[in-house]
């Protein structure tokens, strides 16, 4: 069984600091066994939501970077946990898995090191404990690739989670997993065995300069309904950035038949959309919706980029698509307000000058 879990987040340079984030970022579990927490999160990343979830970053070539993460035993029994890191695409809308331990570039820049608790993990250490001194060189022995940790039954371990990027790496968005795994005893008459594992997404984007903008644009809605009569709306999204996306949202809907008003609705969760990319996303609906006309309002959000879009749609008869709307950015009739104060005070300085002009014409 797999369970996706975002609990690690990674600072975007090796001399940030890192923000402690455990009372802010629950344990994540699966089946009363194993989880993980992240105990660190990046301060230059401290509002944007998906850092707090995943390790979303930009790293120039050549740098390093580490960070803390706590394993949890929920389970009556202690467990081996074996923790490493395994390849991923995002593709068709997904965020997909590869399957055991398939490795890609990324992989083999991550790196697991043994720390045994919170005061041999700090952020000035490099190796579980020792201090990292100005000019210091590397050992010449890589650092495991992945590591295996006891855990105690109703009780943590704190392991150094850290990704050295080569100093000739290519530029380009990367993701992997890191997971933490439990494999039970084989059974007695056949060599099979039940694997438990959670794992947090990484998206790793690596370049010179400043990170790479992320953006998109929701092209088109569409008004439907589902063989069981439930209507929903679906939205065409396209990546117009240079990152991947983690899409969330919501709908409101006014003005319908009687004045109607309903929502907010939740939009699936889900959806990754890859650089470049056009996918849909979906917004179920109450069944007792009436057609319509209505008022629809859509906002989506990935990070600290959102946005909101509104249109006006009639929903089908029976399980088909109806018309499709090219909606209208909400904020699209009305300026900024600092934009609309500076047209104001440009505004008035005109009128003062076209015054002053009359004034000294009349003299």
């Amino acid at each position: 069984m797999c369970t996706a879990a975002a609990v690690l987040a990674l600072a975007y340079g090796a001399g940030t600091a890192a923000a402690d984030t455990r009372a802010e970022t629950p344990p994540s579990t699966a089946e009363g066994s194993i989880g993980l927490k992240l105990l660190d999160a990046p301060r230059d990343r401290e509002a944007d939501p998906r850092a707090h979830m995943y390790i979303v970053d930009h790293l120039a070539p050549g740098s390093v970077i580490h960070r803390r993460v706590q394993v949890t035993n929920t389970s009556d029994a202690g467990q081996r946990v074996d923790l490493y890191a395994g390849s991923a695409v995002v593709n068709g809308g997904t965020f997909t898995v590869d399957a055991d331990r398939t490795s890609n570039e990324l992989t083999t820049w991550v790196s697991v090191d043994d720390c045994i608790s919170d005061s041999d993990v700090s952020s000035t250490t490099t190796d579980c404990g020792t201090p990292e001194k100005e000019g210091a060189t590397r050992p010449s022995t890589p650092p495991p690739a992945a590591a295996v940790r006891d855990v105690p039954a109703h009780s943590a371990a704190v392991v150094r989670v850290s990704v050295r990027v080569p100093p000739k790496a290519s530029a380009g968005e990367r993701y992997a997993v890191l997971w933490a795994q439990v494999a039970g005893p084989a059974g007695p008459t056949a060599n099979v065995r039940l694997v438990n594992r959670v794992g947090v997404r990484i998206y790793l984007d690596v370049g010179p300069g400043g990170e790479p903008l992320s953006d998109f644009q929701i092209k088109e809605l569409t008004p439907a309904r589902a063989p069981d009569g439930t209507p929903r709306v679906v939205a065409k999204v396209h990546n117009t950035g240079r990152r991947a996306l983690d899409l969330t949202g919501s709908m409101s809907m006014t003005d319908g038949p009687g004045s109607l008003s309903a929502g907010p609705f939740t939009a699936n969760l889900g959806t990754t959309l890859g650089v470049g990319e056009t996918e849909p996303v979906t917004i179920p609906l109450d069944r007792q919706l009436p057609n319509g006309p209505w008022k629809v309002r859509l906002t989506l959000t990935s990070g600290l980029v959102q946005r909101t879009v509104t249109a006006t749609m009639t929903f089908p008869d029976g399980s088909q698509s109806g018309a499709s709307v090219t909606p209208s950015a909400a904020d699209s009739a009305s300026m900024p307000p600092v934009m609309t104060v500076s047209m104001s005070a440009i505004i008035l300085l005109a009128a003062l000058g076209y015054g002053v002009v009359r004034r000294r014409r009349a003299s």
